[in-house]
């Protein structure tokens, strides 16, 4: 009796801890609740075990490089240097005019940048990449549990914990807030949904004046900082105005919406100009520019529910069209509207995409398939699809909104799979609210005193025992365990998982890619020739070296390898990554004229390779291109720098012409076509004469035949000679032994670096070119 009144004091005590009572289903929230964040952040670290081995923690894909170097900056000299006393020129990039880093968004860099100054005060000792490669999972993290009260607000805290669970492990947004993954995204979420969740607070009738302002300042906050985080942010703009354009069709208009509505957008916008990439300009983007619209539009309606007379709202009336028109007018003939940016008109349009091979040619940009779109959101297609049914059933203001934030963001990802994240917020709330409305008949019938309930039927009255309540809700949560815990066979064979492994491990269980040397592998270990090469041109090279390379490396050999490169993914001067594309697909004479204009003195590029084996699997016969590297990305190389055909003809840029009719290409065709083999139906590249004479191909060749020299394996690519004018420097993989490529799967990575003979170039061209180091 002692021992259970003790039991009794403790749970009591527990329950009431802190002078605040408890409830039991208040501790079941809290811990569920706490156990779906631990699941999000645990999640998005495991890539971690890669890193462990190198010491130190990197940033995984490209372009959070480029947030990177703005965060360090601000570090070192102050939240405000990228802008003044001037904006901050980096010369390493996009040498030799520079990356202007005062067009960087801010949000992300400056959330760092604050919070590792306060974690350094506090004696941490962390370097500021290794910081920002944490941050991401974390702000990830927090994006779900922002979530958790968005759902909360529309079905109560099982929908809520639901909808967070199931963002927590969407493959999408795994990818997108994982270890490393450093960029837009990781503060655009987040401030996507903190932007509807106050602003649908703001707007709810029963709210006093004090709490509608209060919510609408936090909704102005948070539009500010996604408009000041990620470009996406247009979608949020577009969003908001066709809600709240909706609402005034549906006569469901009333004064706290005008007030919230101007508020929000009214200080969220004053806050957003004064980012120097953004500006007034971004008002008056053929985007934001509804947002105008419909406040007009709040206030004819609040005109006409006012107690004027009707000739007043009529002079009202003409006096705002006119002041509309007048103002439209004139920006317009000003030439004030703004387009936005090529990228983003794609999403709205993809069917421009292949006129714009430089933002074609970008994975990540690519038209969604169905099958992306399943493999994210998996059986919960059909959640989504019963959760509008259900919001469209009782459409109350936050049901529309996210009828229509579904509908667009689905939309939106099937123009750029880039936007699977948009929709997965989406997706989650509409599976959380469908699965509830499924349950409630079951959850009924379990509540049920006797053990029959009643129910009705079209015809008559029917028994229903209370096991069909405990079998529909066994049915539903084995779907969702589906959806969120398993993935098709082929998912593990891509993902190099184990068969029964959870489907949320395909998207995060590989290492960062300068960690796996951009191969698509989860190895045991760090494949290392990445990092190698980036160690030898830091220790063995200038920081003002230049090297040359593809887009896609630039970041990497400025950021780890210390030396100048001449584009990144940035993609801020597409004329001259026209112009290192064309460097790639001339001849060496033709390519070299290009880049003594750009002072090069390396040249880099990247191949993979795969050992061939025999039909019994026991001896390798041969080494081809895998298509992983420079050999999978020539062609739009070849596209890029032949959509600037008419350039490169007319054009004298730097003081000559660089094509001719019997010297040019529009696209890759010129260089090489792809045939099919009728009785295997396997795919070969053919090249042409010009393909196998042109710089980078030649290049790839010298580096897998001297692999293949190396270990006596017969080379299976179509030989090109040996380059004139381009000497291997160093070549990282060529240490990578046949026997040792068998835990990459017999691939192998070939970071080839190439010095350039100014001296023997000069002499047979009668040249005078003079490289400073």
């Amino acid at each position: 009796m002692a021992q259970m009144g003790f039991k009794q004091t403790l749970s009591k005590g527990l329950r009431s801890f802190g002078g605040v009572k408890i409830s039991h289903s208040a501790v079941l929230t809290y811990t569920a609740l706490i156990l779906v964040l631990f699941v999000a952040f645990t999640v998005r670290v495991l890539p971690m075990r890669w890193e462990i081995p190198s010491g130190t923690l990197g940033l995984n894909e490209f372009d959070p490089y480029y947030q990177y170097t703005a965060t360090n900056h601000m570090v070192q000299n102050g939240l405000l240097s990228l802008y003044l006393p001037h904006p901050w020129i980096d010369t390493q990039q996009f040498y030799p005019q520079g990356l202007d880093f005062s067009g960087v968004l801010p949000s992300l860099p400056t959330t760092a940048a604050i919070l590792y100054d306060i974690v350094h005060a506090l004696g941490a000792n962390i370097d500021v990449m290794s910081f920002c490669s944490i941050l991401a999972p974390i702000l990830g993290t927090i994006a779900v549990f922002v979530l958790y009260f968005v759902g909360k607000d529309y079905g109560g805290k099982s929908v809520g914990l639901l909808a967070a669970l199931i963002l927590a492990l969407s493959p999408s947004v795994i990818q997108r807030s994982s270890l490393g993954f450093f960029d837009t995204e990781t503060v655009g979420i987040l401030g996507l949904l903190l932007f509807v969740f106050a602003f649908l607070r703001a707007i709810e009738p029963q709210r006093s004046l004090r709490s509608m302002t209060i919510y609408s300042l936090v909704a102005a906050g948070a539009l500010f900082y996604f408009a000041a985080g990620w470009g996406a942010a247009y979608y949020l703009v577009g969003l908001a105005a066709l809600f709240v354009f909706v609402l005034i069709i549906a006569k469901r208009y009333t004064q706290r919406l005008l007030l919230s509505y101007s508020i929000t957008f009214g200080l969220g916008f004053f806050l957003a100009i004064i980012v120097p990439f953004l500006s007034v300009h971004y008002l008056t983007s053929g985007v934001v520019l509804p947002i105008a619209g419909v406040f007009a539009l709040l206030c004819l309606a609040e005109v006409y529910r006012a107690k004027i007379s009707a000739r007043g709202k009529t002079i009202f009336v003409i006096a705002l069209l006119a002041i509309l028109i007048g103002g439209f007018a004139a920006v317009a003939a000003k030439g004030g509207v703004s387009n936005i940016a090529e990228k983003f008109g794609t999403v709205l349009n993809p069917l421009q995409r292949s006129a714009l091979p430089i933002i074609a040619s970008v994975a990540e940009q690519r038209i969604t398939s169905w099958a992306e779109i399943y493999s994210e959101v998996g059986i919960g297609v059909l959640f989504f699809l019963m959760g509008l049914y259900f919001m469209i059933k009782n459409p109350s203001n936050r049901n529309i909104f996210l009828v229509i934030f579904g509908l667009t963001a689905l939309y939106f990802t099937g123009s750029m799979v880039r936007l699977l994240v948009v929709l997965a917020p989406a997706s989650a709330l509409l599976g959380s609210m469908a699965v509830s409305g499924l349950l409630k008949p079951f959850n009924t019938l379990l509540k049920e005193s006797g053990s029959q309930a009643l129910t009705k039927s079209k015809r008559s009255l029917q028994k229903v025992g209370r096991e069909f309540g405990v079998i529909g809700i066994v049915i539903v949560f084995i779907l969702i365990i589906s959806t969120l815990a398993y993935t098709p066979w082929i998912g593990y064979q891509q993902n190099n998982l184990p068969s029964g492994a959870p489907r949320v491990y395909g998207a995060v269980y590989s290492p960062i890619t300068i960690s796996v040397a951009s191969l698509p592998i989860a190895p045991n270990e760090p494949v290392p020739q990445w990092r190698n090469m980036v160690s030898w041109t830091r220790n063995n090279l200038q920081a003002t070296t230049v090297v040359s390379s593809w887009w896609d490396y630039g970041d990497w050999l400025g950021m780890f390898g210390n030396v100048t490169t001449l584009c990144d993914n940035t993609t801020t001067n597409t004329t001259q990554i026209e112009n290192v594309a064309y460097s790639m697909m001339a001849n060496e004479t033709q390519s070299l004229k290009m880049l003594a204009n750009y002072n090069v003195s390396y040249v880099l590029v990247f191949v993979t390779v795969k050992l061939k084996l025999s039909s019994d699997q026991t001896q390798i016969t041969g080494v081809q291109f895998a298509g992983y590297g420079d050999e999978g990305k020539w062609p739009w190389m070849a596209r890029i720098s032949g959509e600037a055909q008419t350039r490169f003809i007319s054009d004298t840029t730097f003081g000559q012409s660089w094509m001719n009719s019997n010297y040019s290409w529009t696209n890759d065709t010129t260089f090489a076509t792809t045939q099919i083999n009728n009785s295997t139906g396997q795919q070969s590249v053919v090249w042409t004469d010009m393909g196998l004479n042109s710089t980078v191909y030649k290049l790839m060749y010298n580096a897998e035949s001297q692999y293949a020299s190396r270990y006596q394996i017969p080379a299976s690519e179509t030989a090109a000679t040996t380059p004139t004018y381009f000497t291997p420097a160093y070549i990282a993989g060529l240490e990578l032994t046949p026997t040792a490529s068998a835990q990459y799967g017999l691939l192998v990575p070939l970071v080839a670096l190439y010095k350039i003979n100014w001296a023997a170039y000069n002499a047979d061209t009668n040249s005078t070119v003079t490289i400073t180091p």
